[in-house]
């Protein structure tokens, strides 16, 4: 009985001091994570890191990383600190549900930002609208994103306002009349993109010779170019991103066929020209809603591209100062409508007008859908992505 009772008694103590413990420790992380949350303004970042797409989030990534710098050595916004959480969604759209519920429920972010590709981002829009957050997407540009709900935003040259313009270029100053086409069929942005620009080559006067479709993933386009090579089409449209229009070039190189390549900015990635080589040099000619050749005359931009080359030792690209002006914008709606509350900052962020950002000057339409002007046509030479041509923005 007395080996009992001294059991019971020690056992007692230990319950007693694990509790203590327990609650102790609870308590504490409790009051010190609520004490942080209170004093930082959470944002979500949506991008690849690694996989087919990581040209996009990799830079964009670096671009909001200095933005939240920035911010915070100017006091912040509204006596809080903002707090970037940073995940790699790989650029699959299992990932980037999982991680923006995760951002959204156990992070508690103010806002999403990201992500680049059009049929990603809408996967989290929908995520982002269900549960009133904003979501501020840094490189969407095809059809049906901003129409998900009223918490969905987005900075970048839009394709319904960007192709009419670009294939005006085309068939009216260079002549290029008859055209191919090529899709990515399991790519929702190529996919998009391709009856736009089919419309307006249609409204152009210009004739389809033909129409071809490739998988992204895919390494062998040898069917695809011979086809096209012999409808002899004046020059190529491919929608989809920059590494299958490598590849296709590289293909109609090997065959000798002689052609230019023109797409959306989804065709933006420094991996083009690495992939592409010669068969991409000057042949391959994309349009975006600016351009870093050099001859910005934005002194916002030229202090971010000296800013950004001193930190990361690189230029940036179209990513990078989206993502950087998706920041910069987010904390001027907190600011104006005095509250980190989405529900309450989204209504200043929708009366955005004329925001010189680094990535040219932004204002939202009534419909929260951007305009940016003038339409910067990219090509590569020596290796880098270099300013081609600007041609004016026609709304109609």
């Amino acid at each position: 009985m007395r080996f009992r009772g001294k059991a019971k008694w020690a056992l007692l103590v230990c319950l007693v001091m694990v509790f203590s413990i327990v609650a102790g420790c609870g308590g504490n992380g409790s009051t010190s994570d609520k004490s942080k949350d209170q004093d930082v303004i959470k944002l979500g970042f949506l991008g690849a890191t690694t996989g087919s797409v990581a040209n996009y989030g990799i830079p964009g990534q670096k671009g909001m990383k200095m933005a939240i710098e920035e911010v915070n050595k100017n006091g912040g916004v509204l006596g809080k600190q903002l707090e970037g959480v940073y995940q790699d969604n790989k650029g699959d759209s299992t990932e980037i549900s999982t991680i923006t519920t995760r951002y959204i429920t156990r992070d508690k972010v103010a806002a999403l930002v990201g992500d680049p590709c059009t049929g990603l981002t809408k996967i989290a829009a929908k995520i982002a609208q269900e549960n009133k957050v904003v979501i501020f997407s840094a490189g969407a540009t095809g059809n049906g994103v901003v129409e998900i709900g009223d918490y969905v935003f987005r900075n970048t040259l839009l394709d319904k306002f960007a192709v009419p313009s670009v294939v005006d270029w085309m068939v009216n100053t260079k002549g290029w009349k008859n055209i191919a086409v090529i899709t990515s069929l399991n790519n929702d942005y190529s996919v998009s993109l391709t009856p736009v620009f089919k419309d307006a080559i249609d409204k152009q006067g210009g004739k389809i010779v033909i129409e071809e479709s490739i998988n992204d993933e895919e390494t062998d386009f040898t069917a695809q170019i011979t086809k096209v090579k012999k409808a002899k089409p004046d020059v190529l449209v491919f929608t989809g991103y920059y590494r299958e229009a490598a590849l296709l070039m590289n293909e109609a190189k090997k065959q000798g066929l002689d052609i230019n390549l023109i797409g959306g900015d989804g065709l933006y990635g420094q991996d083009l020209a690495k992939l592409g080589g010669k068969a991409v040099e000057e042949k391959v000619i994309f349009y975006c809603g600016f351009s870093f050749s050099g001859d910005e005359s934005n002194p916002v931009s030229e202090k971010f591209l000296a800013d950004y080359k001193a930190k990361y030792n690189e230029e940036p690209d179209m990513f990078s100062a989206q993502y950087y002006d998706a920041i910069m914008i987010l904390a001027k709606a907190m600011k104006d409508a005095n509250s980190t509350d989405p529900s309450v900052y989204k209504n200043e962020l929708a009366k955005l007008k004329d925001y010189p950002g680094v990535s040219g000057n932004t204002t939202f339409r009534a419909d929260r859908e951007p305009i940016k002007s003038p339409i910067c046509l990219i090509t590569v030479k020596d290796g880098k992505l270099t300013l081609l041509d600007k041609i004016p923005l026609n709304i109609e």
